[in-house]
């Protein structure tokens, strides 16, 4: 700890401020330790009443008896000719001291909240530094003497105060309290009264809580008023507080000590606001001199500008003192360092800001008894600016130890609560909402979703026993991807599948940073969703996002995760199957998806259907269909003119679709314009389409890895791996005999063959036109010797742990990507998938 931030510099003898000058008196003050009885003397001036009380003044030219709460509101208390001037009447130890026994647990503050170091750190006030918060290490030797005398006197007992309600009515007299010098003008002829006022504070244990720490209250407030006038110095009244409060804990310190400057800030501004409406008011005003102060205003306007600062400032520094305390136990310690950090500059936050409240206690007393001359006369407004500029530098320094503790206690939340969703979904339920809840959001006064045909925010029971889709992506889904979507989504929503097996769609935007731009993204995806959707990206936990990141493997790409009525996971992705069967797939289960692919074969209609009913048309038709790809247009000139020349002089019929390429979308919008222009094919012209087949035909491959299918005996999928990694390699074509599949081969070796029709042409007659071409393309693939290298993105979701390559079978080498044969040079794409020769 700075020690010298403790004690701060002493203050220089003031001709002008006699009350700055300081006394024997005061300075006995420093020597005591422990806390002062109700019976023992305090200077002259003794403490008067409860909280309830105004306060007294020590004007020495004479000042009113504060009302006694004994007697009626209003009535000026008779005073003691026996008594000299300002001094009150002693209170009764019988009545005052009963709680403040700390040996008597009945009398203490036990009905209150007590410490419970499982959910609070409400036991950080014990004086044992290895176990909680309220310790503070013992002063070095290089520290002085105030600092040592400060944190001497900090002996809690371990009596546990809840302050938080009597700082909010504190703060709620500060913040009516505080005015501006414009309103001053005008505050002696109004009435501040809010209707809003919450008297929900007021309850049993807190009044009882206020009785019990009335006492304390008025002794500070008392030592405030007298210090103020006398010739005390702002640390020896400081240190005189903390002797007061030294059996609490920091907080509970600060909040006392608040309260107590509250009482008389409080009084003066209640005389200000009221004294034109209320004769007793404007008699007692008098007295304190409040029309002289309001009528110079303007004048003061420095000195009420630092002062309202200064006060602002002392609030925020006590709720973050507050915020510290109440930080649980069972996520964070005092042995992490942002804590332990944050614990060794508390005691310095709690002097100065005490210290900070003597000064504007001075000020206010200033006002009061010598008057708005002194006010105009002395420079202490620059006093009060310089503990704010101290106090905002203490209070980001701690609000900087408070975020680090906040993200610590995020991450040890987060911890937590993934493992609870992993536990959670091996578990077996009765129904859903568990899961749900846990996933999604577990607050029961939170409306999660949104309704996508009302467009109203629901609650997640309108999911309860119910098949579950959740459609889970970042804010990158494209349009495309939603129209597919929506349209397998209205599809299976008829009314036999609904009855078979209902079920509903949630969408779970995942973000990880949400600016202005990217929520006007989240809502334009939202609007037009017809099914439901979480209300806002922000509910989904941390948690969630690493349980479905690393549970459920999603990257960038969407997935599909389906639930079923009892919550539990029945396909970890059916995205894939929407793309391939639509709505066929319903109710797309894992189980549903290995049926679908038994009854598939390897034939024209897997690569294209539903998407050209003109192709269907050739198949029905038993035409050749010419189904190629890529981005090399000396190659499709040279393909098309070769293929069209072999089918007239074979004389078959011949049909060719250009379907573009995964990637490279520009150069695919110019190809299919020379194609257009030169009329050499059939060719897909929507880029829909054409983004449509290649997703379908990647999905086909995730399809299987998500399925475990052994690659060896799969003809389906060493096909398809073919196509996937012809098309990164530059370009293809697949040939069929309407639905059958002759020929599925890299856009080189096909021209090839195509090209040297010459050789092969006489095993046409003898073989027929299939099998000759058949038998030639595999010649010239035997003597290429072509091997695969695939490569997957980050985003490309589960990642397979092994993979053979489709041409010679063999285990591919795993490094960052799937690797066969040596061929480094290929660059990856979200799919890249690429054949080297």
């Amino acid at each position: 700890m700075d020690t010298k931030a403790v004690t701060g510099p002493q203050q220089k003898p003031n001709a002008t401020t006699p009350a700055l000058q300081p006394s024997q008196a005061s300075n006995v003050l420093l020597q005591a330790n422990p806390l002062l009885q109700p019976g023992q003397q305090l200077g002259p001036l003794q403490p008067t009443s409860n909280l309830g009380s105004l306060q007294q003044t020590s004007n020495p030219a004479g000042t009113y008896q504060q009302p006694n709460p004994q007697t009626n509101n209003g009535s000026l208390q008779q005073q003691n000719p026996q008594t000299s001037y300002g001094a009150v009447q002693q209170p009764n130890p019988q009545t005052k001291q009963i709680s403040f026994q700390p040996s008597n647990q009945q009398t203490s503050l036990v009905p209150y909240q007590q410490p419970n170091p499982q959910t609070n750190l409400g036991a950080w006030q014990q004086p044992n530094p290895q176990t909680n918060l309220g310790a503070w290490q013992q002063p070095t030797p290089q520290t002085n003497l105030g600092a040592t005398h400060i944190l001497g006197s900090h002996t809690p007992d371990g009596r546990d105060v809840d302050v938080k309600p009597l700082l909010r009515l504190v703060e709620d007299i500060l913040r009516r309290a505080t005015l501006t010098p414009d309103t001053l003008l005008t505050t002696g002829s109004q009435t501040y009264l809010d209707p809003g006022f919450d008297d929900k504070t007021h309850h049993t244990s807190f009044l009882a809580m206020l009785e019990a720490l009335s006492y304390t209250i008025d002794r500070i407030a008392c030592e405030l008023q007298y210090k103020a006038l006398g010739s005390t110095d702002a640390h020896q009244t400081t240190v005189a507080i903390f002797n007061m409060v030294s059996h609490y804990g920091w907080d509970a310190k600060l909040v006392l000590a608040l309260a107590a400057f509250g009482l008389n800030y409080g009084e003066f501004w209640l005389l200000a606001q009221i004294y034109s409406t209320n004769q007793l008011a404007k008699a007692m005003a008098i007295l304190k001199q409040v029309p002289g102060i309001i009528e110079h205003a303007i004048p003061l306007k420095p000195r009420f500008d630092a002062l309202n600062d200064l006060i602002r400032t002392i609030l925020e520094v006590t709720w973050c003192v507050i915020e510290f305390r109440d930080l649980p136990s069972i996520y964070i310690t005092t042995d992490v360092p942002a804590l332990a950090s944050a614990m060794t500059h508390i005691p310095t936050a709690v002097y100065w800001t005490i210290r900070s409240i003597v000064a504007c206690a001075t000020q206010i007393s200033s006002f009061t008894t010598i008057g708005y001359e002194f006010a105009l006369s002395t420079s202490e407004a620059w006093e009060l600016s310089t503990l704010t500029h101290k106090l905002k530098t203490i209070l980001e320094h701690l609000k900087k130890k408070m975020e680090e503790c906040v993200r610590y206690i995020e991450e040890r939340r987060d911890v937590e609560s993934y493992k609870m969703l992993v536990e959670l979904f091996k578990m077996i339920h009765i129904d859903n909402m568990r899961v749900l809840k846990a996933l999604i959001c577990p607050r029961d006064d939170v409306l999660p979703l949104v309704d996508g045909t009302t467009k109203k925010r629901v609650n997640l029971d309108v999911l309860r026993r119910k098949n579950v889709l959740l459609l889970i992506s970042s804010l990158d889904i494209t349009q495309d991807e939603l129209s597919v979507l929506e349209q397998s989504y209205n599809e299976s929503r008829n009314l036999d599948m609904r009855l078979q097996s209902p079920y509903e769609v949630v969408w779970i935007p995942i973000v990880d940073q949400l600016t202005d731009a990217r929520q006007r993204h989240f809502e334009e995806l939202q609007n037009p969703m017809t099914w439901y959707s979480v209300y806002h990206p922000s509910i989904i936990s941390k948690a969630s996002i690493k349980f479905i990141r690393e549970e459920w493997n999603f990257r960038n790409k969407p997935i599909l995760v389906v639930l079923d009525p009892q919550g539990r996971v029945v396909s970890p992705n059916a995205i894939h199957m929407m793309w391939i069967w639509g709505s066929h797939a319903f109710p797309f289960t894992t189980l549903k998806e290995e049926t679908l692919w038994r009854e598939e074969a390897w034939r024209l209609e897997l690569l294209v259907d539903g998407i050209d009913a003109t192709i269907l048309n050739w198949i029905k038709d038993g035409k050749y269909i010419f189904v190629y790809g890529g981005d090399d247009m000396e190659w499709i000139r040279k393909f098309t003119k070769e293929a069209k020349a072999i089918a007239a002089a074979v004389r078959i019929p011949l049909e060719m679709v250009y379907v573009g390429k995964a990637t490279k979308k520009e150069q695919v919008k110019r190809v299919i314009a020379n194609i257009v222009q030169e009329k050499l094919s059939t060719c897909w012209q929507d880029p829909a389409t054409i983004w449509f087949f290649w997703t379908r035909l990647e999905s086909m491959l995730f399809s299987k890895i998500q399925l475990g299918k052994d690659e060896e005996h799969d003809i389906v999928m060493q096909q398809i791996k073919r196509v996937l990694s012809f098309d990164r390699e530059g370009t293809w074509a697949v040939l069929s005999r309407g639905s059958s599949v002759l020929v599925n081969e890299h856009g080189n070796i096909l021209w090839s063959a195509l090209y040297e029709y010459d050789q092969w042409k006489e095993n046409v007659p003898l073989q027929g036109f299939d099998i000759a071409f058949q038998n030639y393309v595999a010649t010239l693939r035997g003597n290429s010797h072509p091997c695969c290298r695939f490569e997957f993105s980050h985003y490309a979701g589960k990642i397979p742990e092994s993979m053979k390559c489709p041409e010679c079978h063999h285990y591919m080498e795993k490094y960052t990507t799937f690797l066969c044969c040596h061929d480094e040079g290929i660059v990856p794409s979200l799919l890249a998938l690429a054949t080297n020769k």
